[in-house]
């Protein structure tokens, strides 16, 4: 063994099995030269061979019967900063070290975690697949030109600027390019290496050059400070200037412009960049202008890519081919070279939050990476969270304000339809109310599209009996059951996918009198389709559509083959739709009426977006919301465009009852088949908590205590058959709110293999 000072080498393995920590290995000193953090290395657990991954190497006196590596294994491995980043994430999260390191991994063949002689697998090596399409790059030589090149000169110069660039974009910039290469390879200027085409349906064999757009005083201000700050990171060796920015522009103010310029920057100091946005299939347009203004200097990790795809784009990134990643929350992972900035788009948006597994917040996550890198953050939102907003007001982040549309367009007409005093359309539902029809059938007159956004899918949201009121639920849940006329008219829980044909008779008094109750995006369908038969009709909803079908409806849009639109949430995303004029809104309560502090934020924030998709061509916006709360805060801020008065309203109550962002907050989640049992682990959880609080306070979290709520029922109580039970910490201090997490971490340890429970830091989602 390699003996030092203290003892010997050894290194700490993060491994692919449900261990709460890393297990500490011996390192041989054959091996001694090639154990790094981020190497997989083969070893042993128990009788089994299984292959882990490096976070930390150390001399010391090594534990007590600690086991020898066998091997290290070439391919795959992770680069030494991202593990560092890796054990924060670990750290924070209270995550079994293995599980966060499998974020950061490729795919692999599916024997992955079985360790094999033959080929140990990822953690192992990369899935097989076709043979890979070959395109050919132009590498500058260090040749010198022995006369003047003459027409060939600024070809040159672009190639050696960029070092190495695919020959189709040198066709794109320049005419002949191919028979100019050529010449310029003849004399040794230039050398022609083929490389694997990059394998990502978002990518086509060409697309239309891009250049800057002309940036408006607001863009120019906010490109030039991110510029600023990017190069006081670069030229700091100590990493310590790294930034964080809020760009806060209002919905069509040309936010992508200045990521755009950000990154363009960022790849002319040599640094990588990382851009997240809430979900990747839903944002094809801004994936077609990144590629337009990069061409394949690109990587774009989304779940519709095959696992050969995944792991090309993968290895692209460490090897440095590409140096910018753009993805939903898991790019935050990627291997990027050199990171300097990170860029998350409408930071606001919930789906950053990860509910399974690593519950990881990746819009914290990527200041923390950012500034781990000595590199530059950019949090963007048209509605910023409460959690960024307060950072700003703090002076933790720097606030850019971009105020109006980059176009000049202005910002829609919001009207507020009271459904307490406006009567249904022609339709008899009051959900299409008189007004709202009207400005469709205006609409459709003009020849433009409408939005009609309600976030609830399904035909009819409940199916009760009229001579009890029994309401159909789930046998696995404690929730209603939702029918769906066009999935063969069955019944269907939307947390289980329980599915149960339609009642005829009811099942507890025997009564034929079964009706539907409520308005999902199915039904409104329908209801569209009858009152407006020559109207083309498209729904975008997670039953219609995933993946890349969500890219069809929305080009059946763009292409205006469509007349009305209708879907939930997934319509409010940030699409650029010129042509849709009218946007509606069903329901505006619904968000409100959730058990959640966060309710009336969410509801302002999905009206503020829903609304920015009206107007975005050169006919002016107009925007109907439904309600039957006018007078609520979220919705008369909403109607205004008002966002700092809204923020300013909320941050106020939350300062008050000191919720986030003025405490942190720590879930413990317990479910078992036995209620009796779940709540019973439920209330161990609880007394660990208070017994790390010492102090409690009876009136809730004062300053500087440590808060424990529980252990309650969760408000959903009951999924998969499985009784619920939460426990609540929080506190205004974070070192309380750890101690107390802590003693929840080690308590969960000794509860029944039967029980289930996990902490969730930061929750979003408190169901």
């Amino acid at each position: 063994m390699t003996e030092g000072a203290r003892g010997v080498l050894l290194a700490d393995v993060a491994l692919p099995v449900p261990l709460p920590r890393a297990l500490t290995y011996v390192v041989p000193d054959k091996l001694a030269a090639a154990v790094r953090p981020g190497a997989r290395v083969l070893c042993t657990i128990g009788s089994r061979r299984i292959v882990g991954v490096v976070v930390t190497v150390r001399t010391e006196a090594p534990p007590e019967k600690a086991k020898a590596l066998l091997s290290v294994l070439d391919g795959i491995s992770l680069p030494e900063d991202l593990v560092g980043f890796l054990l924060r994430v670990s750290g924070y999260y209270l995550a079994p070290i293995g599980e966060v390191v499998r974020l950061a991994l490729p795919p692999a063949d599916k024997e992955a975690n079985e360790v094999v002689e033959v080929a140990p697998t990822l953690f192992g090596t990369a899935p097989k697949g076709v043979a890979p399409r070959k395109v050919q790059w132009v590498v500058a030589t260090s040749v010198i030109e022995a006369s003047n090149v003459g027409r060939a000169a600024p070809l040159l110069a672009f190639v050696r600027a960029h070092g190495t660039i695919p020959l189709s974009r040198l066709e794109d910039q320049f005419g002949g390019a191919r028979s100019t290469v050529k010449r310029l390879r003849e004399q040794g200027l230039l050398a022609i290496e083929e490389r694997e085409a990059t394998r990502d349906p978002f990518f086509v064999e060409s697309v239309e050059r891009d250049a800057p757009h002309d940036a408006t005083p607001a863009q120019a201000a906010a490109i030039e400070t991110i510029a600023i700050a990017l190069r006081r990171a670069a030229e700091d060796e100590a990493g310590k200037s790294g930034a964080t920015f809020l760009l806060h522009g209002v919905t069509g103010s040309g936010k992508t412009e200045v990521y755009l310029r950000a990154i363009a920057d960022a790849k002319a100091l040599g640094r990588g960049s990382i851009m997240l946005v809430p979900e990747i299939a839903l944002t094809p347009q801004l994936v077609g202008r990144f590629r337009a203004r990069f061409g394949d200097e690109v990587a774009v990790l989304h779940s519709g890519l095959t696992p050969r795809e995944r792991f090309d784009m993968w290895r692209k990134l460490r090897d440095g081919a590409v140096d910018v990643a753009i993805g939903a929350r898991s790019a935050l992972f990627a291997p990027i070279r050199d990171l300097g900035l990170v860029i998350v788009d409408e930071e606001h948006d919930p789906s950053f939050k990860q509910e399974e597994g690593v519950r990881y917040q990746a819009r914290d996550m990527a200041i923390l990476r950012a500034h781990m890198h000595g590199g530059v953050c950019v949090l963007g939102s048209a509605t910023p969270s409460l959690e960024t907003e307060q950072l700003a007001r703090a002076k933790k982040a720097v606030k850019l304000v971009l105020p109006d549309r980059a176009r000049a367009q202005t910002l829609p007409k919001v009207e507020i339809v009271d459904l307490k005093r406006i009567g249904p359309g022609p339709t008899g539902d009051r959900r299409i109310s008189l007004l709202l029809h009207r400005a469709i059938q205006a609409t459709l007159e003009a020849k433009e599209q409408t939005i009609l956004f309600l976030n609830r899918r399904g035909f009819a949201p409940s199916v009760r009996c009229e001579g009890c009121g029994e309401s159909a639920s789930c046998p696995h849940c404690t929730v209603a059951l939702t029918f769906h006329k066009k999935r063969g008219g069955v019944m269907r829980c939307h947390w289980c996918d329980y599915e149960a044909p339609m009642p005829v008779t009811c099942a507890k008094c025997g009564a034929d009198r079964i009706v539907l109750e409520g308005l999902g995006t199915e039904k409104l369908e329908e209801s569209l389709a009858e009152a407006f038969p020559e109207a083309r009709i498209a729904r975008l909803d997670r039953d219609v559509a995933s993946g890349k079908d969500v890219e069809k409806v929305l080009s059946r849009v763009r292409s205006r083959e469509v007349d009305i639109l209708v879907g939930t949430q997934m319509v409010t995303k940030g699409h650029d739709l010129p042509h849709v004029t009218l946007v509606g809104v069903i329901n505006a309560d619904a968000a409100l009426s959730m058990p959640d502090f966060r309710a009336a934020e969410r509801t302002f924030q999905l009206l503020v977006q829903v609304a920015g998709r009206a107007g975005r061509g050169d006919t002016p916006g107009r925007v109907l919301v439904q309600t039957y709360d006018p007078e609520h805060h979220a919705i008369r801020f909403a109607s205004k465009h008002d966002v700092g008065g809204f923020l300013d309203c909320e941050l106020r109550d939350r300062r008050e009852l000191l919720y986030p962002p003025f405490s942190r907050m720590a879930l413990a989640r317990v479910d078992a088949v036995d209620e009796g049992e779940a709540q019973r682990a439920a209330e161990v959880l609880a007394r660990a908590a208070r017994a790390a609080a010492g102090v409690v306070d009876p009136f809730g979290a004062a300053e500087g205590t440590l808060d424990v709520r529980g252990p309650a029922a969760a408000p959903i109580a009951r999924v998969r058959n499985r009784f619920r039970f939460r426990v609540m910490l929080r506190s205004t201090s974070r070192e309380k709110l750890r101690q107390g997490t802590l003693a929840v971490h080690a308590a969960i340890a000794q509860l029944p293999r039967t029980v289930r429970a996990s902490i969730d830091v930061d929750p979003v989602n408190l169901l």
